[in-house]
Parts: C-alpha cells; structure tokens; sequence
C-alpha cells in the first residue's frame, strides 16, 4: 500500500482528499501546516507522495517543498486556490513536481496522483532496490545509469528530483531527437497533455541549472525554437569530428 500525505490547512478539504483516495487503495496521512508536514516526513521514510497546499499557517507549502526537497526525493503536488500562473510557477520552482488548482474535480486529482505513483514507483527510489538490466544512457559526458537512478555530468553526481529525472532520462534515451512540449508530456507523465507549457518550461530549466556550465549556452539540453528540446548528441558529433 502506498502512503500519501496530504497537508492543507482547511481540515474539510483533508478530509474530503482522504475519503477519495482511500478508495483508490492508498493509506493516507495528514497534516495541517507546514511544521507537521515536516515532522512526518522526518520520521517516515514511505511516503510516497505528497500533497501540499500553498497558503497555510506557521509555514507556507513554498518554504515546506523547498525544505523537504533538501534531502527527498518523493513527489510534490502542489495544491493551490490561485489560479494565476505566478503560484504555479512558483511552486514548480520550488521542487514541486506538478500543481492542482483548488476547487479541483476528484477524478483529476486520482488521476494526477496515480500519474506520479506509477512514474515513482516504476522509476523513483523504490526501483532504486530492483535489480534491472544494462540500462545505462549517455551523451558525452553526461551519463545516467537507470540501474542506479544516478546522473552524472563529468564526473559529477546531479541531484534531480523524480520528474527532473525521468524529462532527462526520457530525453537522454532519445538523444538527437527533437519532442515538442506536448511529447515529453505524454511520454514522461503518460497521459495526455493539456495546458503543459509551464510545467515542461519550469523542469527544463532546472535540469539546465543543475548539468550545465552555463545554462544559458547549454551543451547538453537544446531547445529548437518553435519546435521543442533535445538532448544533442555528442556521441555521434564527436564520431563526426575525428
């Protein structure tokens, strides 16, 4: 059974969200304010994906991701009343994995949830204990062993969160090959995508951040403008050059 905890200050909404997803299966714990969002996380090493509102009392759900995202790697849902693009952007700067604008339908938010279970089940820390194949990717010196869900750039160990990941792995795998916003969606999150622009745009610019030099004249991580992004392939440039 997967553990998902939910943090919201309004307990009607809580309540509401444990009611939906106990009927999907999952075992739910709950939380208030940021402070206890914290404290469970701290003292349970399940959880397997979190659900957090932005605007709550002692600490908001910005600074509480930005702190869990120190050291876990478990998704982030944002929950957020505000429809403007600022507090989605915000939150998604701020190690959240994707976002759910309050009031929400039920059927989305099983959805969205059962989304990041399976991609972090399938490719997170729990597959971290699997034993897999030879599944090792790479371009230059970027180098991302699926066995071990390790990245390394140079020598270097890059710390990505589970979506980061899985955008660069997806990529990676398909060096030299131009996706549209709308095809990393549909293959990273598996379902179809609707309004994805931001959230790609936002993830893209953190994997820079993280495996370039200079982000702003990436080696690795192109975009072809109008078009979409690649990983370019440097294998095959080099090939080309000696």
């Amino acid at each position: 059974m997967y553990n998902i905890l939910v943090v919201d200050d309004d307990k009607e909404i809580v309540n509401a969200i444990e009611i939906y997803l106990t009927k999907e299966g999952y075992n739910v714990l709950k939380a208030y304010n940021g402070m206890e969002a914290l404290k469970i996380v701290k003292e349970n090493d399940d959880i397997h994906l979190i659900l957090l509102d932005i605007m709550m009392p002692k600490l908001d759900g910005i600074s509480t991701a930005n702190l869990i995202r120190k050291d876990k790697k478990v998704p982030i849902i944002m929950l957020s009343a505000k429809s403007e693009d600022y507090d989605k952007i915000t939150g998604l700067n701020n190690g959240a994995d994707d976002y759910i604008t309050k009031p929400f339908n039920p059927l989305e938010l099983i959805a969205r949830v059962n989304s990041q279970i399976r991609r972090y089940t399938s490719l997170g820390s729990i597959a971290d204990k699997m034993e897999k194949g030879n599944n090792v990717y790479h371009s230059g010196d970027l180098i991302i062993n699926d066995n071990t869900k390790q990245v390394e750039v140079e020598g270097k160990e890059i710390k990505l969160t589970p979506t980061e990941y899985n955008i660069l792995k997806f990529l990676t795998k398909n060096k030299g090959i131009v996706y549209s916003i709308e095809q990393i969606y549909e293959n990273v999150w598996e379902e179809e995508s609707y309004g994805a622009e931001n959230i790609i745009a936002v993830h893209i610019r953190h994997i820079r951040e993280k495996i370039e030099i200079n982000p702003r004249e990436p080696k690795y991580l192109k975009v072809i403008w109008g078009v979409g992004y690649k990983i370019e392939n440097l294998d095959e440039k080099e090939k080309s050059a000696k």
